[in-house]
């Protein structure tokens, strides 16, 4: 599905490109910083495509994806049409489910990111409380030979994002392990999602709310606000229709970015299966908050759709915040 707000990421590749160590890591390049860490995340984070683009060439980042199980087929995040694939088997009542990537696969990035030469490495993972991802990656840490800090980000989509790339320029500046590790909590700990499905039905098949709440849901025809707080998925305001939890989820974020004063806020806008309804919100969230950076809208992560069914809307409020390097950090 397509991506907007393009130019709201070219900043990322200028302010990276600047840090960029030639040739392999270790490297100096008239002074520029020695880059010893690398980072590793998985495919909730919804790290846009472009955004891998931008960064030095040498291994920094490696995105892991998770798997979704349509009926009996397993595919792997970036697959050809694989949100389709989702789209229609939901429609048709197909069984979609989800899982974390193996210890394996994570060994296998800690691996390779040790032979590129790198001293050490920061694994940002989706919540705990949603995934066992964090757990693989943990494990896969005590089969590696090389020192790695797991950050449970405590929360999900471009909220890990953000955390990643905090995670990342912190490392392209030549910070240590436990400096980018620090960047990734601190940026995490500063974003807020906020989302409105028209079925709580695929959350609670993916045991990611409560059966009592879904149920509420579909037999009173709430239309409720979802948040993730603690790590998890929690009620928010319960609203009577479609247009007006729109509507409401548009008010909360208005509202959370202007009791942030001082700070300059920054924002991304998910969707899945309804680009329009996604680019509508954008634009009204940026006439609203007109200091803030064009909002990158998406579609969800294959995972992430996957439990959040179509018609879904989500609001990521981050923070545009001073770097490491003495710039600023901002979604990509």
């Amino acid at each position: 599905m397509p991506e907007s707000n393009a130019a709201a990421w070219p900043w990322v590749r200028a302010r990276l490109s600047g840090l960029r160590p030639a040739g392999r890591p270790g490297a100096r390049r008239g002074g520029s910083a020695v880059v010893r860490t690398a980072v590793v995340t998985d495919s909730a984070a919804a790290l846009p495509a472009d955004y891998s683009s931008g960064l030095p060439r040498d291994g920094i980042l490696t995105v892991t994806p998770m798997p979704v199980m349509v009926g009996s087929e397993i595919y792997g995040e970036g697959e050809d049409d694989i949100l389709e694939t989702i789209a229609v088997a939901l429609a048709a009542g197909t069984p979609v489910k989800t899982s974390r990537p193996s210890p394996g696969q994570f060994e296998q990035a800690y691996r390779a990111a040790q032979k590129r030469g790198f001293e050490g490495i920061v694994s940002v993972h989706i919540s705990g409380e949603l995934s066992g991802t964090a757990d693989a990656a943990r494990l896969a840490a005590t089969r590696v030979g090389i020192p790695v800090d797991v950050v449970d980000t405590r929360t999900v989509g471009m909220a890990q994002g953000m955390a990643v790339q905090a995670a990342v320029e912190a490392a392209a500046a030549g910070a240590g392990r436990a400096a980018v590790a620090a960047a990734a909590v601190a940026q995490a700990s500063r974003t807020k999602v906020y989302f409105y499905v028209p079925s709580l039905e695929q959350l609670r098949r993916g045991g990611r709310i409560g059966a009592a709440a879904s149920l509420l849901g579909t037999v009173l025809a709430i239309k409720p606000i979802l948040a993730v707080e603690g790590g998890r998925i929690v009620p928010l305001e319960k609203v009577r229709s479609t247009a007006r939890a729109v509507a409401r989820l548009e008010e909360i974020v208005v509202a959370e970015a202007t009791a942030r004063p001082g700070q300059s806020v920054c924002l991304a806008v998910h969707h899945f299966g309804n680009p329009e309804e996604a680019e509508s919100l954008a634009a009204r969230l940026e006439a609203a908050l007109p200091e803030c950076p064009p909002t990158r809208i998406s579609s969800l992560p294959a995972v992430l759709a996957a439990h959040a069914g179509l018609g879904v809307l989500a609001v990521i409020v981050g923070r545009v915040d001073s770097g490491p390097g003495g710039g600023t950090h901002s979604p990509t």
